[in-house]
């Protein structure tokens, strides 16, 4: 069996790797760092890896839009598991830096969103300089005759990682119980099993834009008592107004309200895109009605097929 090679979103020390480190056997195997979400996805679409962790969603500013369009677009992907992680910040710079004399620091956006403020009452002259990725604006800082920032926003392992850095401020954070979620994301191939505590991810285009387009595909899972756990809108790119949704779901595509409201969904948009089922991270188990449950579902199709005489 040949070993398994992982990519993620990059370089080394970002909260992706640190995402994908919490794959069993990870650490273990040859993991290589991609420079953009989309470069990550690329590469497991043409086989240079089997799968990419990226992030998808932080708690503190949503859905992180390179992800949700990628994934969404190109060749079939299929999400197989998910990891949340904490975020904790840190303010790095070249030694004998002080704080008072930063006019720039490079970070990712998502990162600058969620320090902003604290920026703005301890390095109020200091802008944003965006970064593809937090571990990236810091190591900028040791390169040899690159011009990035005075200092750099990024995650506690690269300071650790790299010694030669100053950490000039810990737990710089605006919102300390912030988290992100990552999905780790591989070729369409057989389903994770289902566990109970689950989750489906699709993505709906809008099938025309009228009154009531949206509530048709919400009553596809409000009909079957499947929860949203998330919906974002992204436009589609082919002409202003339209948009696909981007929706997760309580629940395994095995099971048989989930699996309804799929089917649901493809009468009234056939280019749904399925995106996988996959165990959650946090292991939590919706509540499922009795009306809903595979049972329900299996006594109502007997009931059915009796009357026809099946």
């Amino acid at each position: 069996m040949n070993p398994v090679i992982y990519t993620f979103l990059g370089p080394e020390g970002t909260f992706t790797e640190a995402a994908l480190l919490k794959v069993p056997g990870a650490r273990s195997a040859e993991r290589i760092p991609a420079s953009n979400v989309n470069a990550a996805l690329d590469a497991v679409r043409d086989g240079t890896a089997d799968s990419a962790m990226v992030p998808i969603e932080n708690s503190v500013e949503g859905g992180v839009t390179a992800t949700l369009d990628a994934i969404a677009t190109g060749p079939d992907l299929r999400i197989v598991g998910e990891e949340v992680v904490p975020i904790t910040f840190l303010l790095v710079a070249r030694p004998g830096t002080r704080i008072e004399d930063i006019r720039r620091i490079a970070t990712h956006g998502h990162a600058w969103a969620q320090c902003r403020g604290w920026a703005a009452e301890n390095a109020p002259d200091a802008v944003h300089l965006a970064a593809s990725s937090t571990a990236a604006g810091a190591l900028a800082l040791l390169e040899p005759g690159s011009q990035p920032g005075d200092a750099a926003i990024c995650a506690p392992i690269v300071a650790a990682e790299h010694p030669e850095l100053e950490v000039l401020a810990t737990d710089i954070g605006d919102n300390p119980g912030a988290v992100t979620r990552f999905i780790l994301v591989a070729r369409p191939g057989a389903l994770p099993p289902r566990t109970g505590s689950d989750k489906t991810s699709v993505a709906v285009p809008l099938p025309e834009d009228r009154a009531g387009a949206l509530m048709e595909i919400l009553e596809q899972f409000a009909a079957r008592g499947v929860n949203l756990s998330r919906i974002e809108s992204r436009p589609t790119g082919r002409y202003l107004g339209h948009y696909f949704f981007s929706i997760d779901v309580d629940g395994h595509i095995q099971d048989a309200r989930i699996a309804s409201a799929l089917r649901g969904l493809h009468r009234i948009s056939p280019e749904t895109r399925f995106l996988g089922s996959y165990p959650r991270a946090d292991g939590a188990r919706p509540l499922v009605k009795d009306h809903v449950t595979d049972a329900a579902f299996d006594s109502a199709r007997t009931w059915v097929d009796g009357i026809l005489g099946h």
